[in-house]
């Protein structure tokens, strides 16, 4: 089955929002985080509002760099198993594991869902801020949602997804890495022994 070009588009825009809020969100954080430290440096005490709008900040850090890993195929994955699979079966097993993937988040999704409905029924605040939390919280479900959906499509069509770079690409890169001075100078033989 052939990839759509919708769909690689579709996703591709996907990953570019989620690139973009998180690299607000991490500039927010750090923002937060020198003018907390500044301000204490300076006044003896710090705004009691940073720590909350940090932990705030990283959650939407965390949860959408999660989506971010998968797009890249930098998250983690055990390999053991591997070679329990039959030749055979080989070629439906990108199939059977963006599958279980997909399945898995909507799982933690659901989960998700039913706790920020809770907190939006009690309508709680944060003690600091007093905002509402549910929306803050909202994104969890969100960012498993988007990846149940990425990897719904990379189980139907395994060519969208990434490749992780192979033990030989990473052994050729880092041997392709130019020597630095320093190298250059301890790989030089001894004065003794040029003739």
């Amino acid at each position: 089955m052939g990839q759509p070009p919708a769909m690689q588009r579709m996703l591709l825009r996907l990953q570019a929002a989620e690139r973009g809020i998180t690299f607000f969100a991490f500039c927010v954080m750090i923002a937060i985080v020198f003018a907390d430290v500044a301000v204490r440096e300076v006044t003896g005490s710090g705004l009691h509002w940073a720590r909350q709008i940090g932990v705030y900040a990283n959650i939407f850090v965390v949860m959408l760099g999660f989506g971010l890993a998968s797009a890249e195929a930098a998250h983690l994955r055990p390999r053991f198993a591997d070679s329990w699979v039959p030749k055979r079966l080989e070629r439906f097993m990108p199939h059977v594991q963006e599958g279980l993937m997909s399945l898995f988040c909507i799982a933690v999704a659901v989960v998700a869902v039913i706790v920020v409905m809770e907190t939006f029924e009690l309508q709680e605040r944060s003690v600091v801020l007093r905002l509402l939390v549910w929306p803050v919280q909202a994104v969890i479900p969100l960012a498993f949602l988007i990846a149940a959906f990425r990897h719904g499509c990379y189980a139907i069509w395994p060519a969208l997804a990434p490749q992780p770079p192979s033990k030989i690409e990473a052994a050729a890169a880092a041997v392709a890495t130019p020597a630095t001075p320093i190298d250059a100078v301890e790989s030089r033989p001894d004065d003794k022994d040029v003739r």
